[in-house]
Formats: structure tokens, C-alpha cells, sequence
């Protein structure tokens, strides 16, 4: 197939471009700036230049295309989630594709749309299945990737007490699984992607660094005390991120990985397997 990949240049939306690629699939790359995705994806990949709240510009870029594959992060503007995925669950039917792929999240239910990054996340599935197209909306745990965000100068911080295991998947595992998901017609299937093991925030944060930051000591920041330091002169982007990790405290992991792990191949990436390459 051609797919055209959203979000392509992004820390998961990478991963599955660069493994539909190699699978076989002509890989187009939609970017807001063309010269950034270029030096990053290189002459065996297709690009369009255009934006998500751009209807025309997703209908061009979708020219001759079989398939879509959408990963946002609205970042400060979590709405953006819900107008991107309507805009293109409506190209996408327009242009009668064979496959619609969307990231989503393992918490995303009604219940917990009192968040507005989740809301935003539920809205586009809903328009996404409303819109007719075959679909895959994955619906994942967190992500490896995200632990060494965790870490700095030295330090690794987990906010609150985050108590709730999560089955960690490496972004490798999961773009494995979507480019399956290509090869399997008329899909119309929410599918949960879990990893091989679970841990909590500080668990998982601990095995990270004992192999890849050996140095660095894990600790925990209280919520109340994140919230006076994020008040302070310069601390925009722990501002930004207090709600979210308000949010994780609360909610869990929704779902089996049953169908998703028999149908695309089960996730196996250790954590440890994962921190080694990292480190190495």
C-alpha cells in the first residue's frame, strides 16, 4: 500500500513510518515543514507539506493513498486531537482508503473525560468509527520512550506516587503491530497494546536508570510540592504537565490484549532489553 503517516516525525510516530517502510508499504510523510521531515526520513520516503486543520491539504495528501496512519500530540492544545481526527476520519472517507490507523490510549473511556487530553483522544475515535473507514485504533499503555524524560541533571523524579502498574511497550513492538495491521483487511477493531511486563511509574523508572543512568537516584516529588515549585518563575513546562500526572494517579489500564496480541504479534520487548539499547 501507499500510507500516508501523520505525526511521522514524532518520537512514535517515527518508529511505525520507518517500519511500514520497511515492510514493503510506500511510506508519504505529512509535515508541517517539509526540510525538517527530509533531513530525518531521507529519499525513500514521500512528503507533503500541510496540516491537520487543513481539510484540502489532507485531501491532496491523501491522492492515491490506500491507507492513513494518525499519531497527534496536541501538547497545550489537547483539542487538537478531536479536530485533527474528525478532519481525517472525513478525508479518509472521502477518499474510500482501506485502512484507517489512529493512537490512542489505554485509558481512553467516557469515564474518564474529565481530562481533556482523554475527551480529545475519545472524540476522534468516535468520529473515526462513525466515518465508515476500516479502522485500527490502538489503544496503548505507556510507552518506554517516555522514561528518560523522567531524568535530568542527574536526578530522576517521579510526580506523585503514581501507584498503578502499567504494562510498558517498547514504540518498536507497537509499530511492528500496526504494520501488520495493514496486511489484514476490513478491519474495524479497537486493539489494547500491553507489553510483556508491569510496573509501576518508580518501578519502571528504577530498572531504566540501573542500567542506562546508574548515577541518578530515583525519587519521588509529591504532587502539592510540584505544584508550588510549577508556580514559580521558569517552570512552564512542569506547569503544563501537572494535570496529566494528576490524571495517571487516577486511572488505570482498560481492556485485554488478547485479540490484538493473537491477530498482530504480542508485544516482547523487556524493559531491561529496551534500557540496554538505550544505553548501549
Amino acid at each position: 500500500m501507499k500510507i500516508l503517516v501523520i505525526g511521522a516525525t514524532g518520537m512514535l510516530g517515527m518508529p511505525v513510518a520507518r517500519r511500514l517502510q520497511a515492510d514493503g508499504h510506500q511510506v508519504r510523510v505529512f509535515s508541517r515543514n517539509a526540510e525538517k521531515a527530509r533531513a530525518k526520513f531521507g529519499p525513500a520516503f514521500e512528503f507533503a507539506v500541510g496540516d491537520v486543520e487543513d481539510p484540502r491539504a489532507l485531501e491532496s495528501a491523501l491522492e492515491d493513498c490506500q491507507g492513513v496512519h494518525l499519531n497527534l500530540d496536541g501538547g497545550a492544545d489537547p483539542d487538537l486531537e478531536r479536530r485533527g481526527g474528525e478532519n481525517v476520519a472525513r478525508a479518509a472517507a472521502k477518499a474510500k482508503l482501506q485502512l484507517l490507523t489512529y493512537l490512542s490510549g489505554a485509558s481512553v473511556r467516557e469515564e474518564n473525560c474529565w481530562y481533556a487530553g482523554t475527551k480529545a483522544k475519545f472524540q476522534a475515535e468516535a468520529a473515526i468509527r462513525a466515518s465508515g473507514v476500516p479502522h485500527a485504533i490502538f489503544k496503548a499503555t505507556f510507552f518506554m520512550e517516555t522514561l528518560p524524560r523522567f531524568v535530568r541533571d542527574g536526578r530522576a523524579s517521579v510526580i506523585g506516587t503514581q501507584p498503578n502498574p502499567w504494562r510498558w511497550v517498547a514504540a518498536e513492538d507497537y509499530a511492528h503491530m500496526v504494520s501488520k495491521a495493514y496486511t489484514l483487511p476490513g478491519l474495524h477493531h479497537d486493539f489494547y497494546i500491553y507489553g510483556p511486563q508491569a510496573f509501576t511509574t518508580k518501578e519502571a523508572l528504577q530498572r531504566y536508570c540501573a542500567i542506562a543512568h546508574s548515577q541518578a537516584k530515583v525519587s519521588n516529588l509529591p504532587l502539592r510540592m510540584a505544584g508550588l515549585i510549577a508556580a514559580m518563575p521558569g517552570r512552564e513546562s512542569l506547569r503544563a504537565a501537572l494535570p496529566f500526572f494528576r490524571y495517571t494517579e487516577k486511572v488505570t489500564e482498560a481492556g485485554s490484549a488478547e485479540e490484538a496480541n493473537a491477530l498482530l504479534g504480542a508485544p516482547a520487548i523487556t524493559l531491561e532489553a529496551w534500557s540496554k539499547k538505550q544505553a548501549g
